[in-house]
């Protein structure tokens, strides 16, 4: 091992999810500057490094310097505390200041920034307000930098420590050594593993109370994560075993203390034996039920409509004709207080929900229209001419309470509600909406059972449909705008479980490009973004199109397809935001991943990035109608969204969707998969890939089992 010692004059590139850095530093005595690479988290221009490690040399960037250790001190000399103060680390210092500082203080300028901060005052320019915001940056640093070295012990990545600290406050290296663990409840991104590797440092026991409680709701989380509300008791302590790594003993003791907390529940499932909830996502489930039992329990604001009477009326205001079928589900929603009404594409749900606007408007009813997304509710917008709100911003949010503003004690002041897309809706967003309508409301949910369930815990529309509890109507008959649509009627050939005659479909508004090679794919999807389909459809590559596929790894999946989407479709000639190993540009197409409801935004939305300032660690996202603005810290709430996969796209439309569909999904073709991709497109649907996935994915109706309560504390409740 060698050591070499300098200060950094700039930092090439740093991933700060796991901390690894390119650097150049200047050694005293050399011209040329030296290459450093390796962990080196949260260092900044200027600081003095001196590194332990070995030469290296790469076969393109030439010799490198690989730290395998380092230490840090502050800068020694005058142009390493310039740079220092130049970096950009101390919000309110630029590279004017920093030099008209260092000019006046010299090598006592980090003592004055550290002792006597108002005797900045003494240059020309800089104010009390300047000073009161440089002295607070300068106390966050000092503090950041103690929290980064203490988590770097602990191989906790510096992007995490700004949530830690919001979280836990100033002192949070002591509450971190008190319960290791909840970093891993807490704060997304750090998982179990990462939590009990400290917890070991410190000590605390692998058979521990502690440790165990922490893995048991560990354990609970990822199920959820993976759409489970509950779980078998009986498969539950194998998988908790496997992440504790004791003997089931000690976890079925640890059980039995959860409960006797209330932190979690356990409870007979019908006759598969006991089953275990986190304690919120039981109280949602039978929270639900309650609720659907209040509604019933209450009669509605009766809608005298006899469809037979009123049908000249209504197909004149709607300007078309409308089936028997249509009737008589109509007839159907305004005979009962809940209803459903369940179909797939072409069946004629949005022609039901303007028909259902219309005569509420003739009736003077005060209606409501939502969609868990905010492109769901601007389709209804579009269909109804009334306006229409994502359910989050139906409930509103109170920042003060961490809660909803309507609720059972202030509810929506709405006499007839109507919730399209109810399939993505998860327990927790179901329990709070049901909570927020008033006794005497209508409500009428649809959405389509056979598309993919919720990305979160739940499989509430099944479960509704299933208790028998809720009537039902499923539309199932395919009317003239969709009779002629391939992509309605492959849809639906896919639903069935028929296979597609795959050589037809080289016109119209479906195609399958035909390739095995994976490289190949790659291109083909390259070249319909940014040639073949602008060129013939005139279509925008970002606002007109969407690749969708199954899987986030490999070859054609999400990662891969972003980076090569981006790297051809955005010509933006400036560095790069490089943060938790993503990269992002002005131009970029984005997903917000996680609600955010002091943002507005929620999880599946899509808009573009507009700015990046480096300076002030600012990115804005423009989301169609409003721009955002997100600190560095919050990037771990986008993603590059050029590809998406099927799953959180559900909900949303495009006017074309490119599907890459290859064997190597294997694990997760399946038939609601493939009709869910399909249905995402409004005028063009491409697949590329093989004939042999396609029909894997048609043959395969087995869809991931979800655990769930509600379904029984529905019928229970009859």
């Amino acid at each position: 091992m060698e050591e070499i010692t300098g200060y950094i004059e700039r930092i090439t590139f740093q991933n700060l999810e796991n901390g690894f850095t390119i650097a150049r530093i200047k050694e005293p005595k050399k011209k040329e500057l030296t290459c450093i690479v390796g962990k080196i988290s949260s260092v900044q221009a200027g600081e003095t490094i001196a590194c332990v490690g070995r030469w290296k040399t790469h076969p393109v960037f030439g010799p490198q310097f690989e730290v395998q250790s380092y230490t840090l001190e502050k800068p020694r000399d005058l142009v390493a505390i310039e740079k220092y103060l130049s970096s950009g680390f101390l919000s309110g210092i630029g590279a004017v200041y920093a030099q008209k500082i260092v000019d006046y203080f010299k090598l006592t300028t980090l003592d004055i920034l550290e002792h006597s901060p108002y005797r900045l005052l003494e240059i020309p320019g800089i104010g009390k307000k300047k000073i009161e915001k440089i002295k607070k940056n300068w106390q966050d640093q000092k503090s950041l930098r103690e929290i980064v070295f203490f988590l770097q012990t602990y191989d906790i990545s510096a992007i995490y420590t700004q949530k830690i600290i919001s979280l836990f406050g100033d002192n949070c290296i002591e509450k971190i050594k008190e319960n290791p663990y909840e970093l891993a409840q807490k704060i997304d991104g750090i998982g179990f593993k990462s939590a009990d590797a400290i917890a070991q440092k410190m000590g605390i026991g692998l058979s521990s109370n502690k440790r165990i409680d922490a893995g048991i709701e560990f354990c609970l989380l990822e199920l959820a994560k993976e759409g489970n509300v509950c779980y078998p008791l009986k498969g539950f302590i194998p998988r908790a075993k496997k992440i504790l790594g004791v003997a089931p003993d000690f976890i079925e003791s640890r059980l039995q203390a959860l409960v006797i907390n209330e932190r979690i529940i356990l409870s007979e499932q019908e006759d598969e034996g006991l089953f275990i909830w986190f304690k919120p996502y039981y109280l949602s489930e039978i929270g639900i039920a309650k609720e659907i039992n209040r509604l019933l329990s209450f009669s509605d604001l009766a809608i005298d409509f006899n469809a037979s009477e009123n049908l000249e009326w209504l197909q004149q205001h709607l300007e078309l004709q409308l089936s028997p079928s249509q009737l008589s589900t109509i007839q159907e929603v305004f005979n009962r207080k809940i209803h459903i009404i369940t179909g797939g594409p072409g069946t004629g749900k949005s022609t039901l929900i303007k028909a259902l606007v219309c005569i509420t408007e003739k009736y003077k009813t005060k209606i409501f229209l939502a969609a868990p997304t905010g492109r769901a509710a601007k389709r209804m917008t579009e269909i109804t001419g009334l306006q229409a709100s994502t359910i989050h911003t139906l409930l509103g949010y109170d920042f003060k309470k961490r809660g909803f503003k309507r609720n059972r004690k202030n509810p929506l002041q709405c006499d007839f509600l109507i919730i399209d897309e109810v399939s993505m809706m998860d327990t927790f967003l179901m329990y709070h909406l049901l909570k927020a309508i008033p006794n005497h409301s209508k409500i009428l949910f649809i959405g389509d059972i056979d598309q993919l369930p919720s990305i979160g815990p739940g499989n509430v529309l099944r479960d509704f449909i299933c208790s028998h509890r809720i009537s039902v109507s499923k539309l199932v008959e395919i009317f003239r705008q969709g009779a002629f649509s391939n992509i309605i009627i492959n849809a639906h050939k896919v639903n069935n479980g028929q296979s597609l005659d795959l050589k037809n479909y080289s016109h119209g508004d479906f195609f399958f490009l035909e390739e095995e090679n994976l490289g190949k794919i790659q291109n083909i999807i390259v070249d319909l973004l940014t040639k073949r389909l602008p060129s013939k459809y005139q279509l925008d590559p970002l606002r007109d199109i969407q690749v969708l596929t199954p899987m986030k790894k490999g070859p054609i999946g999400t990662e891969n397809l972003n980076f090569l989407l981006q790297t051809n479709l955005n010509t933006t000639k400036e560095e790069p935001l490089s943060k938790l190993g993503r990269n992002f540009l002005v131009g970029d197409k984005i997903m917000q991943i996680k609600n955010n409801y002091y943002k507005e935004v929620y999880n599946g939305d899509i808009g573009y990035v507009s700015k990046i300032n480096i300076l002030d660690e600012q990115i804005q996202i423009d989301f169609e109608e409003k721009n955002v603005v997100y600190s560095f810290s919050e990037i771990d709430e986008l993603i590059l969204s050029y590809a998406v996969s099927i799953h959180k796209y559900q909900g949303s439309e495009c006017p074309c969707v490119v599907i890459p569909i290859h064997s190597t999904h294997f694990i997760m073709l399946n038939r609601n998969l493939l009709y869910t991709a399909i249905t995402r497109g409004k005028q063009l649907v491409i697949l590329v890939g093989s004939k042999k996935a396609v029909e894997i994915a048609i043959q395969n109706n087995r869809e991931k089992l979800r655990y769930t309560g509600l379904k029984q504390m529905l019928s229970l409740q009859n």
